[in-house]
């Protein structure tokens, strides 16, 4: 703790040079401070946008922009996008109750998509479960250009809507829900590929991976997911409380990840079905796979289904969960706690463990005539692998960033200060 204090003392030291919001961000990078968390961490600069109750209102969603808006407890809203007649889109809709609200166990999101005729090209539907938790969930809408489908393949308007799965359920509050949404469009591919999804793969169970811990924090939303590598992970939670993490997932590769939630140490009693919850989004954001873990004060595990490796094909088969593996990218691990487990065992925190296993070589993509919006969200770097090997949140590096190159010519103690920084930011997840 000395050491780390010092390290802020230089980077504030250093504000006369490099500027007070330079140095404060720094500040907060190194310390790991900050204010209370909410119940989701939105984008930084996501836009405000109002969804239109008829489709003549709706404001435009730009692929590559990430906004926030609001859902009233009962209706649909919609939003506007213009699409070529050759990309993919998906939209990803992330819903967040209001802090103190009940749901029902059906209650959730609805996201579907219709171009400009009324033609239905997807709906997604993403529940809260039978922990009947208040938490960030996600759905996303479609427009996929495939041999299979006739409708949804023309250049122009399509209309996003998104509405309450279940507002007027038992135990369900009215209260309006925020919302973050973001566009993406996937471009063709160069050649064209297999239009059937792959027949043959490793459906086995592996064992869950072994070997010692080693703590890294969650983020507080997608845009802030904390990078996780093929890894052992330890993470304290809290009842209410929902983790973000990202692993890269290349094409080829496979993933398989075992969430266990340690005993209580308070002698509380009682059983809540889905106390955990873990859920697998894909880089699009959209819903995977997710794993329900009871609580009883004793120390309980779960695993997410078995999943094909990453193929551009799996898009053409017909069980959900492996047309959800259709592209390499960061794949989102969202684990929530319920509520309801403080009544029992009391405020924690609780101690969970992710055991993350990425198996397979990294094969060569399809190859796309395009580029992605938002760019590279649709492969995985060496910057991404980077990343989840040390840990560091995107936030940090930005920290990093602005100091580094606001300080350039400042003398050495920044330098030293920031080389400091640099073994804290990754070793700061074994302290």
């Amino acid at each position: 703790m000395a050491v780390r204090l010092g390290v802020v003392a230089v980077v504030l030291g250093a504000t006369a040079i490099v500027g007070p919001g330079q140095a404060a961000l720094a500040a907060a990078a190194v310390s790991g401070t900050g204010a209370s968390p909410g119940p989701y961490a939105f984008a930084e600069g996501a836009r405000s946008i109002e969804g239109a109750r008829s489709t003549a209102d709706a404001d435009p969603l730009e692929p590559g922009t990430t906004y926030k808006s609001s859902l009233p407890s009962s209706g649909k809203i919609s939003y506007r996008l213009t699409l070529d007649a050759s990309s993919n889109a998906y939209v990803s809709v992330t819903a967040v109750p209001s802090p103190g609200s009940t749901v029902s166990a059906i209650d959730g999101v609805k996201v579907y998509l219709e171009d400009d005729n009324g033609a239905s090209c997807s709906v997604d539907t993403t529940n809260f479960g039978a922990a009947r938790s208040p938490h960030p969930i996600a759905a996303w809408g479609r427009r996929e250009i495939s041999p299979g489908r006739s409708l949804c393949r023309e250049a122009g308007t399509y209309y996003v809507f998104v509405e309450r799965v279940d507002p007027d359920g038992e135990g369900s509050s009215p209260d309006a829900w925020d919302l973050e949404l973001v566009a993406m469009t996937e471009p063709p591919a160069v050649k064209a590929g297999a239009t059937s999804a792959p027949e043959v793969w490793d459906s086995a169970s592996p064992q869950p991976l072994q070997g010692e811990a080693e703590e890294r924090r969650g983020g507080g939303g997608f845009a802030g997911a904390t990078p996780l590598d093929r890894g052992v992970w330890r993470d304290d939670i809290r009842p209410g409380r929902t983790l973000f993490y990202a692993v890269p997932v290349d094409w080829g590769q496979q993933l398989h990840v075992t969430a266990e939630l340690a005993s209580s140490d308070s002698g509380g009693t009682g059983y809540l079905p889905g106390a955990l919850n873990l859920a697998l989004y894909n880089p699009a954001r959209g819903q995977v796979a997710d794993v329900g873990v009871g609580y009883d004060g004793g120390q309980k595990s779960g695993s997410l289904p078995v999943l094909p490796p990453v193929d551009h094909a799996n898009r053409h088969a017909a069980v959900e969960q492996t047309g959800a593996m259709r592209f390499a990218g960061s794949y989102y691990l969202v684990a929530h706690l319920a509520q309801d487990v403080a009544d029992s065992f009391g405020d924690g925190p609780f101690v969970m463990t992710l055991r993350v296993r990425v198996s397979g070589a990294a094969q060569d993509g399809p190859g796309y005539a395009g580029e992605s919006e938002p760019k590279g969200v649709f492969d995985v770097s060496d910057q991404d692998r980077e990343a989840a090997a040390e840990g560091v949140a995107a936030g940090d590096e930005a920290a990093l960033r602005a100091v580094a190159v606001g300080g350039i010519g400042t003398g050495s103690a920044l330098l030293v200060g920031l080389g400091v920084w640099t073994v804290l930011t990754r070793r700061r997840n074994a302290v």
